[in-house]
């Protein structure tokens, strides 16, 4: 039997040594899905509920194995559906190959069914290399130049395959005018900036009396490395929400979070530094550095495109993390302010006191603070934990501390809702002796997790570890945006587009095979998580939890925030009598830029 396109594109992704094709059929792909049984479903053939899920498990594979993650799909609504998952992987520089099928090459142009310009249409997302294969012999020329770009760019890839290619006779490329031969291979290599940068980028560190580090994704590589140069520099290391996991949060210099959901000790970093080193991020929001003048700036990044972006940096160094700072590290003299290190050290650990205090504040049922709060002493040491947008992200970003070798992550600058069940499942299937966990909130787990719950129970027995646990912080209400329309704008809550059903997510787990806990108690929240961890099999647990708890950013102002309270208490003039009354007092303690808690008239009488 000859061997058919479909056959050689499965047989040069196991060449490239890809596992697993997170995918949806559909007749667009019928060549793919007859040579995948052809080929003994070899890579594994693994069925998300819905194309957009496919694109984020192959992120979250991604994301937590260091490998390229391929997805597939077939023509037109399906294609149409990968799309929110690969801007996901564009925006965060995750290397996604999309694999993807047209109608015959006959019908295009004829306004046939299913029939969209898929070129165009992925033009933006696949900006580093989009092609389409209209004869054999493009193969294997353009499989590989995807892979490798993919892994070489950080970024997303697509190839479109003709439903009619697929099923041609392959022909590999001749040794001929016009024929584009291939090899396989994406060689490592680690780029380092020249010895003057390095030279000037020593002399603005070594200048700097109170120096912040920021570090991101493009920094876990260099752990150890980043904690020589911030001992050397006596400097604070502050994160950014795709860095969690870079550095250990149980460091004393570590501030956590930067941004929108980051911690007062950061945001204070910030403001009062001389000197910033930024590792390994494209950290957007730029009023959340030093202000312009403030400091003298440094930058470190692999890729010469993103570098000078976000903050006017003195010295731009392009070049891999770890291998940059070792070479860096000897230039350094070491130095600083003794006093700034002291500083930042014990604002981070009065940080953590009062997110011990924040969690243990009752509610109404439970706290969502405590539901995070309360995991940290049970994590695992090899966990990896997924949070989806909303104010589950919050409470991921400022109450877990990972450490070790622990792995986080979420979609850092899409901020697309739905992300973190799929990229768990994603996870499970690099790392299936790893337990994993995910934090979601009830509006992600109705948008897309419910679904791909019925993914999890056709494939956890597979995995060496069963132990992959869903937790759903159910508000019945759409939070973040809520609290967000309250802070922004002072507006009540607007119940037809804020309030959601109820759900039983526990049940609905028990339906599909899988364990599935309602908690409704404070005093059941420490116990379900125990359960989870000990089962046999995935579990949802349904926390049950307080949509009044606000996600309160680090910047601010305390009559932005009394503005929000006000406004779930609109109409009532008691109680808004008794918000105005107590409510800048309450706060004091959570925002930056005011006198620490020692520091207030009658502090020992605070509560």
């Amino acid at each position: 039997m000859s061997k058919k396109v479909s056959d050689h594109v499965l047989e040069r992704l196991r060449d490239w040594g890809v596992e697993h094709v997170f995918a949806y059929p559909g007749d667009g792909i019928n060549g793919l899905l007859a040579a995948w049984g052809r080929a003994d479903d070899n890579p594994r053939f693994v069925q998300a509920r819905h194309e957009e899920m496919a694109a984020f498990q192959a992120v979250g594979y991604a994301k937590f194995s260091g490998r390229v993650g391929v997805c597939a799909a077939t023509s037109g609504p399906g294609a149409i559906h990968l799309l929110n998952g690969l801007y996901d992987a564009k925006l965060d520089h995750v290397p996604v190959v999309a694999i993807v099928g047209q109608t015959n090459r006959s019908a295009m142009g004829g306004s046939y069914q299913q029939e969209v310009d898929l070129l165009s249409l992925y033009k933006d997302v696949a900006s580093d290399f989009c092609e389409m294969v209209t004869v054999p012999e493009q193969l294997p020329n353009v499989l590989d130049r995807a892979l490798r770009t993919a892994m070489a760019r950080r970024s997303v890839a697509a190839v479109i395959i003709p439903a009619d290619v697929q099923e041609l006779d392959y022909t590999p490329p001749e040794h001929a005018f016009k024929m584009v031969p291939s090899s396989l291979g994406m060689p490592h290599y680690a780029p380092v900036p020249g010895d003057d940068d390095l030279a000037r980028a020593a002399e603005v560190l070594n200048a700097g009396d109170k120096v912040a580090i920021l570090v991101g994704q493009g920094a876990r590589g260099a752990r150890t490395e980043v904690m020589a140069v911030a001992d050397r520099l006596r400097a604070g290391v502050a994160k950014a929400l795709l860095g969690k996991d870079a550095l250990d949060d149980e460091l004393p210099y570590v501030t956590g979070s930067i941004g929108l959901l980051g911690t007062r000790p950061s945001y204070e970093m910030m403001t009062g530094c001389d000197t910033l080193l930024v590792i390994g991020s494209s950290f957007p929001y730029t009023q959340f550095l030093p202000e312009f003048g403030q400091a003298r700036a440094v930058q470190i990044d692999i890729d010469p495109h993103m570098v000078g972006l976000r903050y006017p940096f003195e010295v731009n160094l392009v070049g891999d993390a770890r291998e940059t700072l070792t070479r860096l590290l000897p230039l350094l003299k070491g130095g600083g302010d003794k006093s700034w290190r002291k500083k930042i050290e014990k604002d981070t650990a009065r940080w953590w006191e009062v997110m011990q205090r924040r969690a243990a504040v009752d509610a109404d049922p439970v706290n969502p603070e405590y539901v995070v709060h309360t995991l940290n002493d049970l994590l695992p040491d090899d966990v990896i934990l997924a949070a989806d947008s909303g104010s589950a992200a919050n409470w991921y970003a400022r109450h877990l501390r990972l450490r070790g070798a622990m792995r986080g992550s979420l979609s850092g600058t899409l901020a697309t809702m739905g992300p973190g069940v799929p990229y768990v499942i994603g996870a499970k299937f690099a790392h299936g002796d790893r337990p994993a966990i995910a934090l979601v909130g009830d509006g992600a787990m109705q948008m897309n997790g419910m679904a791909e719950l019925i993914t999890i129970a056709k494939y956890w027995r597979e995995w060496a570890d069963p132990r992959l646990i869903v937790a759903v912080l159910n508000n019945r209400d759409l939070n973040q945006v809520t609290w967000e329309m309250r802070a922004m704008s002072g507006a009540p809550q607007f119940l037809p587009s804020q309030s959601i059903p109820d759900v039983p997510y526990a049940d609905a787990a028990r339906l599909f095979g899988l364990e599935g806990i309602r908690i409704e108690r404070p005093d059941d929240v420490q116990g379900a998580w125990k359960t989870a961890l000990a089962a046999d099999r995935p579990c949802v647990l349904d926390f049950v939890t307080d949509p009044a708890v606000p996600p309160i950013p680090p910047h601010a102002g305390l009559d932005q925030i009394e503005a929000a309270a006000l406004s779930v208490v609109k109409g009532d003039s008691d109680r808004t009598d008794m918000v105005r009354q107590g409510f800048k007092a309450k706060v004091q303690e959570f925002l930056p830029g005011r006198r620490h808690r020692e520091d207030r008239p009658g502090a020992e009488d605070d509560t």
